[in-house]
């Protein structure tokens, strides 16, 4: 056997190792992101898409990188499920329809008050009754209308705010300045939600606790987990401005 077989196969063995090691990782993923998405969505579908991003970072590591095989790997893992979700898009348009009305709404009451704007003038200028409003805030939270479920790979880590960027080897040089651009614009936003709102995202995305975690920390159920989370979400949207008009539906 040459030398260079030896080593490929040396190469695939490592590689089979670290698969079989972090196979768990892509089911911790899998239901860390089921959290926020509707039953209708098969987390089958989800761990079968993680997987082959495992199995690609175990091909493509090297171990010169400076980061850890599990941090790459959850890069990888996380960017493999979202393409299978954006590639499904079970989101109806009447869901990015309706939050970009409530956005809208959102970012003219803070334009006219300079404060943070209030549920109940929402509701009342846009007409919905609580039980809508609530329902528009669980459809934001499911819906990927903005999605910090990634990190970038790079200075940032998960609390840098990535907007849905996993692997940016393959963006031209202008997109990777607008992608950064949009980070920065995120993570300015986020400082700007009100303190609650920045806890459940700090905790849902930072510390990747679930819904049901978060509302033992806050002391609330777990469906006003979610509503905080959809009107954080809604409330970045309005203040985010062009970057999510022009990433939505």
């Amino acid at each position: 056997m040459s030398v260079a077989s030896e080593y490929l196969q040396l190469q695939r063995a490592e590689a089979d190792q670290l698969v079989r090691q972090h196979a768990p990782l892509v089911r911790r993923i899998a239901y860390h992101l089921m959290g926020r998405l509707p039953p209708s969505v098969d987390v089958g579908d989800l761990v079968q898409a993680g997987m082959i991003g495992l199995l690609e970072a175990a091909r493509n590591f090297a171990t010169d990188r400076s980061a850890s095989f599990e941090t790459y790997a959850g890069i990888r893992i996380r960017g493999a499920m979202l393409d299978e979700l954006r590639r499904t898009d079970w989101t109806p348009r009447s869901v990015h329809r309706k939050a970009r009305e409530v956005a809208e709404v959102v970012r003219k009451i803070e334009n006219e008050t300079g404060a943070d704007a209030d549920a109940a003038e929402v509701m009342r200028r846009l007409g919905m009754s609580v039980e809508e409003y609530h329902q528009v805030l669980a459809d934001a939270a499911g819906a990927r209308l903005l999605s910090l479920t990634a990190p970038d790979d790079g200075d940032g880590g998960e609390g840098s705010g990535a907007m849905d960027i996993v692997d940016q080897s393959g963006l031209s040089p202008q997109e990777r300045i607008e992608r950064s651009g949009m980070r920065t614009a995120l993570a300015k936003a986020i400082t700007t939600l009100p303190d609650r709102e920045q806890l459940v995202m700090s905790l849902y995305y930072e510390q990747e606790l679930n819904l049901k975690e978060i509302g033992l920390v806050l002391g609330v159920t777990e469906s006003r987990v979610c509503q905080i989370h959809g009107q954080a979400l809604i409330r970045l949207r309005s203040r985010m401005g062009a970057w999510c008009d022009d990433a939505s539906p």
